[in-house]
């Protein structure tokens, strides 16, 4: 029988994995045993010598209220303890998922195998890392204690003193203007049960806590009833950097955790150690605001499901009602043709052409795909787009996921549109003049991917886009390039121009019984199929611009089907 001690500092979580541990068939006793800091004279050696010790959770104390950065000299002090008792053969160590850090480049559901952040740049991440290094060095591998090592996501607690905790709690809170990310809470009782998952499979190794489910900032905010304050970023440091010597600002980078996606995912600890979380992040936040002192009511938020990427149905088709219609039939007056060919059900790969740096082609074939077929595509986003506020709060609400192989497989195995512009970035940034030369595909990847998942290939150009904002020169400045991830300083004009829009939806190029799944892995059928996409948007190109009259007004299919 197992002999457990919990040390956390945090009353309601050490009292819940206390209670749970005790109701373990293979736990004999668990207690809870003081911190570091208030044991000066290093009494827990003795405490787990005395009781016979051979299994620690244990959690660092936080470096001050309102943060989230670990205190690590108390934390070597237990690694050393522990290593040094000689009885302690498993310790579980309570780390956090914000070790990732919160950035543009985050592809949201981050599993282990992503390294931490250790940048420099996030001074979060960075202590979360050396906090695990330390226990690393101390213990596991020939230390001769099993060192597992839990990234939970936020855990929310009445009398919780973590950046997150407090908060949730303020009737009004300071955000940041133009950014509603997706992130995860986590209730005491799954931090509790994924605990007791370790201990009684005896795991070592790096796992994910988190809820099955997502919450959208702003909504979170709602359902806890505070009141939103959108702050510029500048202003916030400005203000952080006066306040901060008086003890009543946490630090700046903390703010990039309510700015960017940094969300976790839970595949493996559900596979490997068959925990299943009870509490969405939804309902972990109803419980803590119903716990709370004050008595809040939470409302009915906390029954909805939302998207694990931001994407809201509701906000495009509102949008659809409003902007998109006023674009798509008065402004730019979209002629659309071969819509029949996008296929009504199962995963498929839309490739398409994009121009005029500006996604607004991509928002518009989204627009019309869901108006006239009620599917919604995910098109792969490149980071920099989400480094702008509004910007980045768009982009994500109408479907976008950040372009990575992870969210691709995703997409495509819940059986959705995935979205994809084979030029990469480059060719959203071509000088006008070369606009409707198709550059090469900088990588066949959507070709893998739809091979794998069987997937049909349709491609679809967009001529008129370019013109919206046409290139005429790039500039290249390495200040603009180094905050943005853009490419270049595009010079254009400053207001998107009327031009007349022709898109086409090509002929699907079918794989399915055709090519195996494993073709994805033969190089020369790649690049051929690759090449079949590419040959077939050049030629619809090709087509349409001989077809075409003027960049302002004309139809070039009503010619065609004369």
């Amino acid at each position: 029988m197992l002999r457990i001690a919990v040390i956390d500092e945090r009353d309601g979580i050490a009292e819940l994995l206390v209670k749970q541990l005790r109701e373990s068939q293979i736990v004999g006793s668990c207690e809870r045993f003081p911190q570091v800091g208030s044991d000066p004279n290093g009494c827990v050696s003795s405490l787990l010598n005395e009781q016979n010790i051979d299994t620690v959770v244990y959690s660092p104390p936080l470096l001050a209220e309102r943060c989230s950065i670990p205190q690590l000299d108390d934390a070597e002090n237990i690694f050393r303890q522990c290593q040094q008792s000689g009885k302690v053969k498993q310790v579980i160590l309570l780390s956090s998922a914000e070790i990732y850090g919160a950035s543009p480049q985050n592809p949201g559901l981050i599993s282990e195998t992503r390294l931490p952040c250790r940048s420099g740049q996030n001074f979060i991440a960075d202590q979360w890392a050396e906090l695990e290094r330390t226990a690393t060095e101390h213990l596991g591998g020939n230390a001769g204690a099993a060192l597992a090592i839990l990234r939970p996501a936020p855990v929310l607690l009445p009398d919780g003193n973590d950046y997150f905790s407090c908060f949730l709690q303020k009737r009004l809170a300071v955000t940041l203007p133009g950014h509603d990310p997706s992130i995860q809470l986590l209730s005491a009782e799954d931090l509790a049960f994924a605990v007791c998952c370790v201990i009684e499979k005896g795991a070592e190794g790096i796992y994910n806590v988190a809820s099955d489910g997502v919450i959208p900032l702003r909504k979170a905010l709602s359902l806890s009833g505070s009141k939103r304050l959108p702050v510029p970023r500048t202003l916030q440091r400005v203000a952080r950097a006066l306040l901060k010597p008086l003890g009543l600002a946490h630090s700046i980078t903390q703010l990039d955790y309510i700015r960017y996606s940094w969300t976790v995912s839970n595949e493996k600890i559900k596979s490997e150690l068959g925990f299943t979380p009870r509490r969405s992040s939804s309902q972990a936040l109803a419980d803590f605001i119903i716990s709370e002192p004050i008595g809040r009511t939470p409302n009915s938020l906390a029954t909805i499901a939302f998207d694990d990427f931001g994407f809201d149905k509701n906000y495009v088709e509102a949008f659809g009602r409003t902007l998109f219609n006023f674009l798509e039939n008065y402004y730019w007056r979209v002629e659309l043709r071969g819509l029949e060919n996008l296929p009504r059900e199962g995963p498929v790969v839309l490739v398409g052409l994009h121009r005029g740096f500006m996604p607004w082609d991509g928002i518009i074939v989204i627009h019309q795909i869901l108006k006239l077929t009620g599917r919604c595509p995910r098109f792969l986003l490149h980071p920099g787009l989400v480094k702008f506020p509004f910007v980045a709060n768009f982009m994500t609400k109408i479907g976008g996921v950040i372009a990575c192989q992870e969210n691709s497989n995703r997409v495509l195995e819940r059986g959705e549109i995935l979205g994809v512009f084979p030029e990469g970035v480059k060719g959203a940034f071509s000088l006008y003049r070369d606009a409707y030369r198709l550059g090469r595909f900088l990588r066949n990847d959507f070709v893998k991917i739809a091979l794998r998942y069987q997937a049909p290939i349709v491609p679809f150009i967009t001529v008129g886009s370019a013109e919206i904002f046409p290139i005429l020169k790039r500039i290249e400045w390495s200040w603009w390039k180094r905050h943005t991830d853009w490419p270049c300083l595009p010079l254009t004009t400053p207001l998107p121009l009327p031009s007349k829009w022709h898109t086409q939806f090509l002929t699907p190029i079918r794989l399915e019984g055709i090519y195996p799944p494993t073709a994805a892995e033969d190089p020369v059928t790649v690049r051929a199929i690759s090449q079949e996409v590419r040959n077939a948007m050049e030629q619809a190109i090709e087509k349409i611009l001989t077809r075409r009259k003027s960049i302002f007004y004309g139809s070039v299919f009503e010619e065609e089907a004369g």
